[in-house]
């Protein structure tokens, strides 16, 4: 497909750019808030609006920005050695999940994305703990299964999960997810590209997205709202697990 700028990407119509462009605005607002999400939130709504897939590629160059963005200060926080153990992990799991989304239909491929969403959001409101302290092992696992998960641009919601599960300051847990997510996007890429999900759609879709990106991750990060955090992640949630469910529906009905 050839650049048009006149061409709206995806072969999107006015509307449903419209509401992507809400999207990413709400999402990049909560990954400013809370420090997750942003992925998950974009990648959700865009299923219900066109193939899923479409966005991975797009919502990766965003993260990319808002982790420059997020990056100040952030260092002393960030525990070096688990953003590692996720990395080699994910380098395992990232190709089989790419191999198997990019081998099913479009309404599979929005159920298959729909309802690991929804049960990621089930972990994180349940308030799932771990009894054990984890090593090595649950370091290099959680990568995996991360890996997996970014093969739709999603491979920030199980860490946070499992971060969540685990007694870890807000500063660590926030610090460390931003640290991750860069060496997630930078094996990523060239995976997406190999696998036909890299085109100028992507790239005029990231170009039309940024300042909406860069907007709500100011916002949020500014914390406008008077809330807490921990309630906000809730709602995060809660507005994730309603966007997972209409998805759902879609695909099936």
């Amino acid at each position: 497909m050839t650049l048009d700028p006149l061409v709206l990407p995806f072969g999107m119509g006015p509307g449903a750019a419209t509401f992507m462009g809400v999207a990413v605005l709400i999402s990049a607002f909560v990954r400013g808030y809370s420090g997750f999400g942003f992925s998950a939130l974009v990648i959700a709504s865009s299923g219900l609006v066109t193939n899923p897939l479409h966005f991975v590629a797009v919502v990766m160059l965003c993260e990319v920005v808002m982790t420059l963005q997020a990056w100040q200060n952030v260092g002393p926080d960030v525990d070096w050695r688990r953003v590692g153990l996720l990395s080699l992990g994910a380098a395992v799991g990232l190709p089989l999940g790419l191999w198997a989304l990019t081998s099913i239909s479009v309404d599979a491929a929005r159920a298959v994305i729909s309802g690991y969403v929804l049960l990621m959001c089930v972990v994180l409101l349940i308030g799932w703990k771990l009894k054990r302290r984890v090593g090595t092992a649950g370091n290099l696992a959680a990568g995996i299964v991360s890996g997996l998960a970014n093969a739709p641009g999603m491979g920030g919601l199980p860490v946070a999960a499992f971060f969540a599960a685990q007694d870890m300051a807000a500063p660590v847990f926030r610090a460390t997810l931003v640290a991750y997510f860069p060496v997630l996007d930078i094996y990523s890429a060239p995976m997406y590209w190999w696998n036909g999900m890299v085109t100028w759609d992507t790239l005029w879709a990231g170009l039309m997205t940024l300042p909406l990106v860069f907007l709500g991750n100011w916002l949020g990060s500014r914390h406008f709202l008077n809330t807490d955090p921990q309630d906000f992640r809730k709602f995060a949630i809660g507005l994730l697990a309603l966007l997972a469910t209409v998805g759902l529906l879609k695909s099936v009905l």
